[in-house]
């Protein structure tokens, strides 16, 4: 059971929801869409047929479901995969092994009620069995404070940054968390 934080002026929210994490599949790309679409500029613009090649190459990719319907996700990748982003390219060039989070969404009306939490504990939870870190960036132009407030909490450190014509990021890693 999950207990939303304080939603302020927004409207109040079911008091405590059911929510589980499930694989994703392509037949999820339409809601993925939607999802992602909620969460520009957080994240890049990409169509639905985009997010099922990227579903086909992941290593990891996780739906967050409440009351039933998928409210948020992250994709994630391993090295040496054909996906043409810069940005995964940078760590490609710099890391051997890492597990790239490409992209973490939660729907516009689910905001608030950890699912983003719940999804990265998995993703960290995933890399820690294998002793692998976890890339991510997050954009600095424009900029995203709650995002990178989010990354610290979950001990990302800036490794490195990259400029685009548009937009400028800071690369972030978690060090590798082997199993005690």
């Amino acid at each position: 059971m999950l207990a939303p934080r304080d939603a302020g002026s927004r409207t109040k929210k079911v008091r405590f929801m059911e929510m589980s994490i499930r694989s994703l599949k392509p037949t999820d790309a339409d809601a993925l869409w939607r999802i992602n679409e909620e969460g520009l500029p957080g994240v890049g613009q990409v169509s639905s047929q985009a997010l099922e090649a990227l579903l086909e190459m992941s290593e990891l990719s996780l739906g967050a479901v409440v009351a039933g319907q998928l409210e948020g996700f992250v994709i994630c990748l391993l090295p040496g995969t054909s996906y043409g982003s810069p940005n995964y390219g940078w760590f490609n060039a710099r890391y051997r092994e890492f597990l790239y989070v490409d992209r973490i969404a939660v729907g516009q009306s689910a905001r608030g009620l950890g699912l983003g939490s719940a999804l990265y504990r998995r993703v960290i939870g995933h890399a820690e069995t294998r002793s692998w870190p976890v890339a991510a960036e997050v954009s600095l132009e424009p900029p995203n404070p709650g995002s990178l407030r989010f990354h610290g909490r979950f001990s990302f450190d800036r490794v490195g940054e990259l400029a685009h014509p548009t937009q400028r990021v800071a690369m972030l890693l978690r060090a590798a968390q082997p199993l005690a």
